[in-house]
């Protein structure tokens, strides 16, 4: 072949037929062209195909074309360009094989696989159609002289379309994957501000942008109709970064402000604005919209995965709502809206793991607040507990965390240069206006230092109550300031009150008996039953040590049923042994009084014993006479209807009220020891033991004094009129067994 005929077979013809009416049209801006590389080493070729499709639409977008003259020269432009929809390959350039080498280039190379690839040759033989199409990932191939301008038309838009339907198979795959992804990655973060945050990032990455945008949330549960004013940007990136946290009347660009407002009140996607402006519906009354700087406009792809996204986060947002409503329920307290005990222990945590050494923890208790509540109802109480909130967090530093600990407790934490305790006392000298009356109110406080703190916020909120406790105990309306022996003795007591359990359920307790005589006679009457304590290392503990823990604790109510099962089945067992009228004291305390199934305990200890009721008899304090009269009348009446008798213990020690002690049904006051004590050693000592005498003999009980420990005590106390008495005079506590040994020594 000559080189004449070669040169012709190389040119690109274009016979005189037409495209049709498919080719023509004019260039439409708005749409991103269709990118088609031509590579080949002759200019012609190049001039040529522009001629061709001058002026030419394919699907409705223009044609932009880039050029490159060489296999080499390609690999260049591929480092850089992207998104070429068709490559119009020469195979023969620097080589023979240069245009089928470089297929692989762009296949594997720079994985290229949705560019559609129309090998060109005007020498066939160089690349036989077969072997080529067989051997290499190429999507057409034609020969240079049987392109007209109509094949070529036809040709490219064959490949464009395919292309066109690849991009949109893959794009919407990894679309979906990454919403799929997104969607996961979001439910991860927590609260609606980093969840709305996370949204920006997430649909930057879906479109190929940069974060640059902004979320606005309205709460419409409250308007029919959306307004600027309830608009926040509650997440920006970007160069909207500095809006954060404002209303949507801060943004400068009224455009985006117009497309928001619309956004939501329409409630759909915009895409003609701006940027894109997205909307999420919620469940919750707070939908939310997202402004994203896209620039231009999206295509068909892009919006549909939009859609999509749109749909699957916004059961995100109101899953974000939940968890940081769930969030406040369980950090926050409802009523005072300040931290609640769970948030201010994670606080104190906080700075015992930094440097604390000149930090303190203060509680204030509000004093006689159950008080308020009950004279002045439950509503004036929670608008007292608000007002000292609000008082609290607007006066104190706001470096001091101020929490809500407990019903009316609340806990302050700071530094000692941000936080006094002087201060925070003075806070409570004005009065507190409340639906338009004034109240006084006074509070206790209760410091510790951080370094006494102990190893954990709840330790050191525990020792801090601690000091509280104790103050409110001695000194109300004071400040009481923590030290490690309050901790010592505290735990000592909590000790002590294990050991009790322990010893109580190992049957280490038991009763010993003191004999209660009559004064005239000096002859035996009945015992006392005094509850004991032995250590299994034989210390005995004594009950003022253990009594009181057990009545602070609740487990009195069932020592207290244990010594009264045991002390009438005694009492049934002296009856036995020959003497049936002998009388069994036994201490009652408030828990076992006020418990509502006593009644049926002492019903049921008499019954299953057997005893005589009428020798049974229950102490109970003075101070406890005068508590919740109404209660204790019905109570007591109900109760000596089993014939039992009733003793007021410690008379004298009380304030007792003589018309109230009339009223009571009981049978017999008792002196309280310190008062027996006095007898003989001052000139006054017995003024006391005599006006209860006096008073017993007026209202007709009986007067039994404890404590006698002298033969002039008990003279004296005869000579009175008092008719009965007990103390080591007459016989010291002892075991049933000795207690039955001495009253076979008394004489009948």
């Amino acid at each position: 072949m000559s080189e004449a005929q070669n040169q012709s077979d190389d040119e690109l013809e274009f016979i005189d037929d037409e495209p049709g009416s498919g080719v023509g049209g004019g260039h439409d801006g708005s749409r991103k062209p269709w990118r088609v590389l031509i590579v080949d080493d002759d200019p012609d070729v190049h001039s040529t195909t522009i001629l061709a499709l001058r002026n030419t639409q394919i699907i409705n977008r223009p044609l932009q074309f880039l050029h490159t003259y060489s296999a080499s020269q390609t690999r260049e432009l591929l480092k850089h360009e992207s998104n070429i929809a068709v490559i119009l390959l020469d195979v023969v350039m620097e080589n023979e094989d240069a245009g089928l080498r470089l297929v692989k280039t762009i296949r594997e190379e720079h994985s290229m696989n949705e560019t559609r690839i129309i090998l060109r040759t005007g020498q066939p033989g160089y690349a036989p159609e077969i072997d080529a199409i067989r051997d290499y990932d190429i999507n057409d191939y034609k020969t240079k002289s049987e392109l007209t301008r109509n094949k070529l038309y036809t040709t490219l838009t064959a490949a464009i379309r395919s292309y066109e339907q690849i991009c949109t198979i893959n794009a919407s795959r990894r679309g979906l994957d990454m919403i799929v992804q997104a969607s996961a990655e979001l439910m991860a973060l927590q609260g609606v501000r980093n969840f709305a945050t996370g949204v920006i990032t997430q649909i930057a990455a879906l479109l190929r942008l940069t974060p640059e945008g902004l979320v606005c949330a309205q709460d419409t549960g409250t308007g029919s109709g959306p307004a600027s004013d309830d608009l926040v940007v509650i997440a920006a990136a970007g160069r909207y970064a500095s809006l954060i946290n404002q209303p949507l009347d801060t943004i400068s660009d009224p455009e985006i402000r117009d497309a928001l407002t619309r956004c939501l009140h329409d409630q759909r996607n915009l895409y003609d604005g701006p940027g894109t402006t997205l909307f999420f519906q919620s469940n919750t009354h707070r939908d939310v919209a997202a402004f994203l700087d896209t620039r231009e406009s999206l295509d068909d792809i892009d919006r549909r995965l939009l859609e999509v996204f749109s749909t699957n986060i916004a059961i995100g947002f109101d899953n974000a709502a939940l968890f940081s409503r769930l969030n406040a329920l369980a950090f926050f307290d409802q009523l005072s809206r300040l931290p609640n005990r769970t948030h201010f222990i994670t606080q104190i945590d906080r700075r015992l793991a930094t440097d604390h050494g000149d930090q303190i923890l203060a509680l204030i208790d509000v004093d006689h607040f159950a008080e308020t509540n009950d004279a002045l109802g439950h509503r004036f109480g929670d608008k007292l507990l608000q007002e000292v909130a609000t008082r609290l967090k607007q006066a104190l530093d706001e470096q001091v965390v101020v929490a809500r600990v407990s019903g009316d407790t609340f806990g302050m934490l700071g530094t000692t240069d941000k936080l006094s305790p002087n201060q925070v006392m003075a806070l409570f000298d004005e009065p507190f206006m409340i639906d338009e009356q004034e109240l006084m109110v006074s509070v206790t406080c209760g410091v510790l230092s951080l370094t006494d703190a102990g190893p954990s916020g709840a330790d050191a909120l525990q020792n801090a109550t601690i000091a509280l406790n104790r103050a409110k105990e001695r000194n109300r309306g004071e400040i009481n300031y923590f030290t490690l022996d309050m901790s010592k003795e505290i735990q000592e007591k909590h000790n002590l009150l294990q050991a009790l359990r322990k010893a109580f359920d190992n049957e280490r307790l038991f009763l010993m008996y003191q004999p209660q005589v009559d004064l005239v006679t000096r002859s035996p009457i009945g015992m006392e039953a005094l509850i004991r304590w032995k250590k299994d290392n034989g210390e005995f503990v004594p009950p003022d040590r253990f009594i009181h823990l057990a009545e602070n604790s609740g487990l009195i109510v069932s020592i207290g049923e244990w010594v009264m099962r045991v002390a009438c089945h005694k009492q049934a067992e002296l009856a036995r042994a020959g003497y049936p009228h002998l009388r069994m004291a036994i201490n009652i305390s408030v828990a076992q009084f006020r418990h509502p199934r006593f009644p049926f305990m002492l019903k049921r200890a008499l019954d299953d014993s057997g005893c005589d009721p009428t020798c049974i008899e229950l102490e109970i304090t003075e101070s406890m006479a005068m508590l919740e009269a109404d209660y204790l009348l019905l109570t007591l009446e109900k109760l000596k209807e089993t014939g039992i008798t009733v003793a007021i213990d410690d008379f004298g020690t009380g304030f007792s009220s003589l018309a109230y002690l009339q009223r009571l049904s009981v049978d017999r006051l008792k002196i309280d020891r310190g008062f027996v004590k006095e007898i003989g050693e001052s000139e006054r000592g017995a003024q006391i033991p005599e006006m209860v005498i006096q008073l017993g003999n007026n209202l007709g009980l009986k007067v039994i004094a404890e404590g006698v420990e002298k033969l002039a005590q008990a003279d004296m106390l005869q000579k009175l009129g008092c008719h009965e008495a007990q103390g080591y005079y007459f016989g010291r506590p002892m075991e049933f067994s000795n207690l039955l040994d001495w009253l076979g020594t008394q004489s009948p």
